[in-house]
């Protein structure tokens, strides 16, 4: 599992990095938390893509060494670090510039699983602050926003896909994660979703909440 925190691309959500390792690690993951580089540190799209791609490329080019599989290599992110997976898994055969020495493998995820997201933009129920930050401040034309919608142009390829968001978040409206569960729908991509009525954004693993539990279940499929 290959472990992308959010923070917006500014920062790195303490609760949705170390946290979840250990959490997933405990039920015998081998788990990669990934610090890709940030807006406040000058970066933005593409190299932050870039980073995501090439941490799923070295696990997967090592696999033999971890002795994992090569084939069920995963990615989890919770809000920026959920649009960041998704990202990635919408544009991973593109996701190369900077990182030239990568390993000669796909940076596709075999699975995703996204955590109170930010997986659409320009909506009115849309946070469109990820989107400035990876395009330096300021709202990106038209193709570039679509391009760095998850939601948008998908195809078969996207992978299996675990959703959860709560009624209450505040930062990221839960209709996020419904309308990306539709365009899989309409895809015929597996997914599952969950719509939990309580919680706040940014809570990571939450006190003794559900999800984790019901991501291991989903995830024993794989």
């Amino acid at each position: 599992m290959v472990i992308f925190p959010g923070g917006g691309y500014t920062h790195f959500g303490a609760e949705e990095g170390i946290p979840y390792a250990r959490y997933f690690a405990s039920y015998g993951y081998t788990c990669f938390v990934v610090l890709y580089r940030l807006t406040t540190s000058g970066y933005q799209w593409p190299a932050i893509l870039a980073d995501a791609a090439h941490a799923v490329r070295v696990v997967r080019s090592n696999a033999e060494v971890l002795q994992i599989d090569p084939d069920k290599i995963g990615v989890a992110g919770s809000s920026a670090g959920g649009h960041l997976c998704a990202m990635l898994s919408k544009l991973h055969k593109e996701a190369t510039l900077g990182k030239e020495d990568d390993p000669d493998v796909s940076a596709l995820p075999n699975w995703q699983i996204l955590c109170y997201a930010c997986l659409t933009f320009g909506e009115i129920y849309s946070n469109d602050s990820s989107l400035l930050s990876l395009s330096g401040g300021n709202l990106p034309d038209t193709a570039l926003a679509w391009k760095l919608d998850p939601s948008k142009d998908l195809t078969s390829e996207i992978p299996p896909t675990f959703l959860w968001h709560t009624m209450e978040d505040r930062c990221v409206s839960c209709r996020n994660s419904i309308e990306y569960a539709q365009v899989l729908q309409k895809l015929n991509i597996p997914f599952e979703l969950h719509i939990y009525e309580r919680g706040g954004h940014g809570k990571g693993l939450f006190d003794n909440h559900p999800w984790a539990e019901e991501a291991i279940r989903w995830l024993q499929q794989f």
